[in-house]
Parts: structure tokens; sequence; C-alpha cells
């Protein structure tokens, strides 16, 4: 599907549903912005914007295959950027699903194409429809708008991974099980995800002055507050990467002195029994118990073999074994 959005600087309003056989007409103007947005697109609907803006084949193979890596590539009169949207959704085995998002930013015009909605930029379309306030400053202050609308959805998810994060610390503590260390495993693959997705793009906007595409001056303070948002993600991904991994070895920690104190409870115990299981068996192999005519030799080592299991408890824990 393709929508079309037009800022006609001489009229200062907003036009939609552009007819793309004549947008060359519109964009001889200098200071009129269009906005092109390709979505649940087939492939010809995808060359046939691309024939009709003259993109270059290797750009268009981009947009028709998935890529995990965030990108900026420059063309003659043109770039093409590639970035990417997250789903986020707990119950899912993969937390994270990465949308990618190709954008073409012309002198004058913005393609962007995506297969799958995205609900920042249906935002922005629903400004575009009535408002004039995203289109008029240039292209620049759009795709600016483009990026950070996809960048604002982190914060939420951050978040969220953060509450998990918590939670899973006080359970280590209080009732650790299998289902604490998958947790865990899951968290850490989300968030490595989320610094794949989010790492690249902070490359790409990290020195604003030496941008590959012109920012105008009064737009640079936008750029430099989304550069401070990427910078916010990224630390926060490392530092939560960290709690995780910390986490993890508090979790092994615990089950391992868990497991030590068992085997310890189990040692002592099995080493009392030791010399009742030497008596008894050494009697039992038809040897002739001393006095067996007398039902006091039962007694006797009855009360013998209590002696010595009470003699080792007060030794182990005069030794703290115990």
């Amino acid at each position: 599907m393709i929508k079309t959005y037009l800022y006609d600087h001489a009229i200062k309003k907003m036009r939609h549903d552009i007819s793309l056989d004549n947008f060359h007409q519109v964009l001889a103007h200098k200071e009129n912005l269009l906005w092109v947005d390709l979505y649940n697109f087939s492939e010809q609907e995808l060359r046939d914007v691309a024939n009709a803006f003259d993109f270059h084949e290797l750009a268009v193979e981009d947009c028709l295959h998935y890529s995990p890596r965030a990108k900026l590539d420059k063309y003659d009169d043109y770039h093409f950027l590639v970035i990417h949207a997250i789903r986020y959704n707990e119950e899912r085995d993969e937390e994270i699903m990465l949308v990618q998002l190709n954008i073409f930013l012309g002198d004058n015009y913005v393609v962007t194409v995506h297969k799958n909605t995205l609900p920042s930029l249906g935002r922005m379309a629903k400004i575009c429809l009535t408002d004039t306030k995203l289109s008029n400053k240039g292209k620049d202050f759009f795709l600016y708008s483009i990026i950070d609308g996809l960048v604002d959805e982190y914060f939420p998810v951050l978040d969220r991974i953060g509450d998990r994060i918590e939670d899973l610390e006080d359970e280590i503590y209080e009732k650790p099980s299998r289902e604490t260390t998958d947790e865990f495993l899951a968290l850490k693959r989300t968030i490595l995800t989320m610094r794949r997705a989010i790492a690249p793009q902070r490359r790409i906007f990290y020195n604003i002055s030496s941008s590959s595409f012109a920012i105008s001056e009064e737009n640079q303070p936008y750029y430099l507050d989304l550069k401070d948002h990427l910078e916010r993600i990224t630390d926060t991904i490392d530092s939560y990467r960290d709690l995780v991994d910390g986490a993890l070895d508090t979790y092994s920690s615990i089950i391992s002195a868990r497991t030590n104190e068992t085997m310890r409870v189990l040692t002592v115990i099995s080493t009392i029994f030791m010399p009742l299981t030497f008596v008894t068996g050494f009697f039992g192999m038809n040897v002739p118990l001393p006095n067996q005519e007398s039902v006091w030799a039962t007694v006797s080592i009855t009360v013998g073999l209590i002696l010595v299991s009470v003699w080792m408890i007060i030794i182990f824990r005069q030794k703290k074994w115990m």
C-alpha cells in the first residue's frame, strides 16, 4: 500500500494522496516536502516506486530482505537508511522482534518502506493529514521525527526489563528454581537483541557535525537530543546486561552453596551411620554374639551404638561441621 503526503510551501498546507506520475513537478519547488509511505507492499509496488525515483537496485534488494544491522548509505542524489523498531511481547519465546524500516532521503522527499505497520509512523501520518508542524522544517527535521518516534518506543521496554530484573533478583533469594534460570536467559537474549539493534543506530548519529547528510543549524539541537537518547538507551542496556550477568553469577553461587550444604548434611549422616553399619554387619555374618544367651547382650550393643552416635554428633558440633 502506498500513501503520499505533500507539504506545499506555496499555500502552507498539507496535501495527501498525490499521484506519483507527476511528482517531479511538485519536487521542482525546493521548499516542498513529499513523504511516500510504502507498507504491506508487494514487490511490484516497491519496483514501481523505485523506478519513479530511480533508486539503486541494491537499495531495493535491501528493502526486500531483512537486514539485522542499521546502516546509512550514500548514493548520487539521496541517502538510504536501514533502522529498526521493536516489538516486545513477554509471552513469545522470542520476546523482542525487530521491525525493519528503510528510508530514502532525497533533497526534498522522504520515502519510507516497511513490511509491518509502525505505530509511530501511523501517528505521524495522522498529524500530516491536518498539520504542517512536522514537514515545514525541512527533510532533516522530518527524518528526526521518524527516528525519534522509533527510539521513544525503547524506553517503556527498558523500564519493563528493569522491573523484571528487580523481581528476579528478589526471587533468587526466596525461591530459586529452574524457571528463574530460564527467565534470566530470556532476559539476556532480549537485552542482546536490543543492543544489536540500537548500537549501529547510535554510531550513525554519533557525530552530528560530520554526518553524511546535511542538517540545518536550527535542527541540529534535535539531533543532539536524539544522540543523547541513543546514548542513554545504550548505557541502560549495558547496565542491564551487567546486572543480569551478576544476578546469574549470584544465582549460581546460591545454588552451589545450597548443594554443598545438602551434601555436607548427607555426609555427616553417612559418617554417623558408618560405625553402626559396621557393627551390625559384622555380627550379622553368623559371628557368635558375646553372651548371646543373655538379653542384656542386645541391650548393651544397642546402648553402645547410641553412645557412639551421640559422641560423633558432639564432635561434629564442636568442629562446627553441623
